[in-house]
Order: C-alpha cells, then sequence, then structure tokens
C-alpha cells in the first residue's frame, strides 16, 4: 500500500521504536511507516488503517507493538475474533494487562457479556491504572446492558470517578455512559443533567453529548447548507414550470 513521502517513521512512540529495534534497519522504518499510518487513519477511515496494519503484520508478526496496532484496526473495523487473538498475541509478548478491557469489549462484539463481565471481576483488573479500570467499569455497564440489565448497568457505573468533580480524559465518557444508561432506563431528568455534566467535561468533542442534551431539551438543528440547496431546487422548479406553461392566445379581434 502507497505510504505519503512525508511520512518517515520517527513520528511513532520511543517505546514502539525501542521494540523496532530488534528488526534490520531498513524491514523496522517500513514496519514503522506503516504503524504511522494506522495511527493517522484509524479514527478517519478504519478500513485504510486495517490494510496497513495488515502489511505491518506481514513484515514483522513477532513485534507485540505490531500485533496490538493489528488488534485496534481489526476492533476499529468491528472484526473482534480477529482483534481479540491479536490482542490476546500481544498481551503474552508483553505480559502486561494493559488490553484487558479492550480485550473484554470484543467478548462483547461476539455477543459473550457474561464472558465480559466474568473478566471485569477477574484478578487482572487490580493491575490496571485508573484509566484502564474506569475502561473496564463502561465495558461491565455495557454488558449489563446487553444483558437488559439497566439498573445493574446504573449501579456499574457509579464510582468516586463519576461523582469527582475533576476532569480527567476518562470523565467525558463515563458521564455519558452513565447519563445514557438513565435516559434507557426512563429517568429523563437525571439524564438530562449528566448530559449536560458530559458537555462540560468534553473539550474535544469526544462525544455527541451536546446533540443528545439538545435533543432532550427539544432544540432542532437545521441544516443551513441543505436549505440553501432546498431553496435553489424549488427555484428551479419554478423557472422550469413557467417555462414549460403553454402561451396564452393573444386578444381576437
Amino acid at each position: 500500500m502507497p505510504i505519503p513521502e512525508d511520512v518517515t517513521g520517527d513520528e511513532i512512540d520511543k517505546d514502539v521504536k525501542q521494540e523496532l529495534q530488534s528488526l534490520p534497519k531498513g524491514l523496522a522504518e517500513d514496519v514503522a511507516r506503516n504503524l504511522v499510518m494506522v495511527a493517522r487513519l484509524i479514527d478517519e477511515d478504519p478500513e485504510g488503517a486495517y490494510g496497513y496494519s495488515k502489511v505491518a503484520l506481514r513484515l514483522a508478526s513477532r513485534v507485540a507493538a505490531v500485533r496490538e496496532a493489528a488488534g485496534f484496526a481489526a476492533y476499529a473495523n468491528q472484526k473482534y475474533s480477529e482483534a481479540l487473538a491479536e490482542f490476546r498475541a500481544a498481551r503474552r509478548m508483553t505480559g502486561t494487562v494493559e488490553l484487558w478491557p479492550v480485550m473484554a469489549d470484543c467478548e462483547r462484539g461476539l455477543g459473550r457479556p457474561e464472558k465480559a463481565l466474568d473478566m471485569a471481576g477477574a484478578p487482572e483488573v487490580n493491575k490496571l491504572d485508573k484509566a484502564g479500570q474506569v475502561e473496564m467499569r463502561l465495558v461491565a455497564a455495557g454488558a449489563r446492558r446487553d444483558m437488559d440489565q439497566l439498573d445493574a448497568a446504573i449501579v456499574t457505573l457509579q464510582s468516586p470517578e463519576l461523582a469527582s468533580n475533576a476532569v480527567q480524559p476518562w470523565t467525558a465518557r463515563l458521564r455519558y455512559a452513565y447519563a445514557d444508561a438513565l435516559l434507557a432506563a426512563g429517568r429523563e431528568g437525571e439524564a438530562r443533567e449528566w448530559f449536560a455534566k458530559a458537555v462540560e467535561a468534553d473539550k474535544d468533542g469526544s462525544t455527541d453529548a451536546s446533540d443528545r442534551l439538545a435533543e432532550l431539551d427539544g432544540v432542532e438543528f437545521v441544516d443551513a447548507l441543505n436549505e440553501d440547496e432546498d431553496e435553489d431546487e424549488a427555484e428551479i422548479e419554478a423557472d422550469e414550470d413557467v417555462q414549460g406553461a403553454p402561451e396564452e392566445d393573444g386578444d381576437k379581434d
């Protein structure tokens, strides 16, 4: 797959670069450039990211960072079985638990929420950092919802991190998930309150909390561009009607 000339491979994290030092220099550079493309495209073009991840995997399948990148690319494309296999491989290579929450979410994607809940109660969770533990809580709540256990999902999300006024990288998503669960349970007033709190914390627009809040408030957004297009189409149709109308006969003597 073509890679832009401005992608050198030096853009990757230093930890990944260190992993690639086990490879011959030329091969390491090729792998690094493909990994950069995965990172660039995974949000906007997940299919493209998946393609680059497969190239990197073919070149260096014994590098943990490559297996992890392949896992996230597969995950972004909802290829949960493949993603889970790659995450497991990366975990075997590194011995770390960082991927535990996303592995559990793959189980959800495969229609196995019970397995995800089992993982949420496993000893590995205690080894996660705070961000990982919050992520695991989100996955567990999602699994509860998969099983139509709305009240349990709400309770799962109630935590010191949710109650805290401090804004952390996970705060907006946690508040959003809580608001969404409340709304699903018919608790609209509380849901509105928590969507508003999610908006306060969501500085980079990682959720659509503002849209959900507006929807609850009955605010309807009009796309100005589409409105202009509709007006243009109406004018064209009017002109065509005038041009197509039969001419009236003049006055006869």
